[in-house]
């Protein structure tokens, strides 16, 4: 009787416990499903954030357009309710052309800040861009013409000045992206080799203690390659060995017609992946 009691107790023990593991695990289930979904919301807001801003840029555009169309008409007429009814679209054009660009300006830095924003989006924004300078343009020949019937848009004159600068500013800024994007590239793609003897190595601490590369070593004994053009080295030695590391396969050590080692890459993104150094020992 008490070892069936016994067995009894330890059976609802057991089955206690597996419900407490149970209730834990969909507990923490639950935490990771809620987290996720509360990503995805943000994800969608921010997105949702973005797609607003671009329709009401679109839709000054088309406001814009709308504007142009009612001077053109205005302009064929002739009095002061002519000319103040221009001045009053004019005044209104400018005003939106400031308001989507100072839109385009906080969409760019969203979506540079973004880890959610699509291919898609960074192409449509372009093209806004792209839509305010031709606007910009047609604005001032617009004046130029208005100015050519003695139309005078004086209070414009200070606004019309900051579009231009602005728009400026907005090539300038691609401008130097563009550098970056140049100069970080190039950087990426840019490798060090040095060959030597087993003294000349250790004399500028390349090599120290059977070590390479550990220390302080001379970086200025090294040459500086790109790694998408630079795909042989001659090593100008009939003994060679690679002390620095790079995956077998993605190179060869080929004898040329005076017996000499000549290295050459023939996996680049493979071969400096471990190392965008390369230290080769001669003879």
């Amino acid at each position: 009787m008490r070892k069936f009691l016994f067995f009894a107790l330890a059976l609802l023990a057991l089955a206690s416990c597996k419900d407490k593991t149970n209730t834990r695990e969909t507990a923490d289930l639950n935490q990771r499903i809620d987290s996720l979904n509360r990503v995805n919301v943000q994800k969608d807001n921010e997105i949702n954030d973005m797609l607003e801003t671009l329709n009401t840029i679109e839709d000054g555009f088309r406001a814009i357009n709308e504007a142009q169309g009612r001077v053109t008409v205005e302009r064929r007429g002739e009095g002061a309710d002519a000319a103040q009814r221009i001045r009053e679209n004019m005044q209104f054009i400018n005003e939106t052309m400031t308001q989507n660009k100072d839109l385009i300006n906080k969409l760019r830095l969203r979506l540079r800040d973004s880890n959610t924003a699509s291919e898609q989006l960074r192409k449509t924004l372009e093209n806004l861009t792209a839509q305010l300078e031709t606007k910009e343009s047609e604005l001032a020949v617009l004046r130029q013409e208005l100015e050519a019937k003695d139309i005078h848009i004086a209070e414009l004159d200070e606004q019309v000045s900051q579009l231009n600068e602005d728009v400026t500013t907005l090539k300038d800024d691609k401008a130097r992206k563009e550098e970056t994007i140049s100069q970080q590239d190039k950087e990426l793609n840019t490798a060090w080799y040095v060959f030597g003897t087993k003294r000349e190595l250790k004399e500028q601490n390349i090599l120290k203690s059977g070590e390479v590369l550990q220390g302080n070593f001379n970086k200025n004994y090294f040459t500086k390659i790109d790694i998408r053009v630079d795909k042989e080295i001659k090593l100008m030695s009939r003994d060679a060995k690679l002390l620095t590391n790079h995956p077998a396969g993605s190179y060869t050590l080929e004898r040329d017609a005076n017996k000499q080692y000549v290295l050459r890459i023939t996996n680049p993104q493979q071969f400096w992946s471990t190392s965008k150094y390369l230290v080769v020992q001669v003879k």
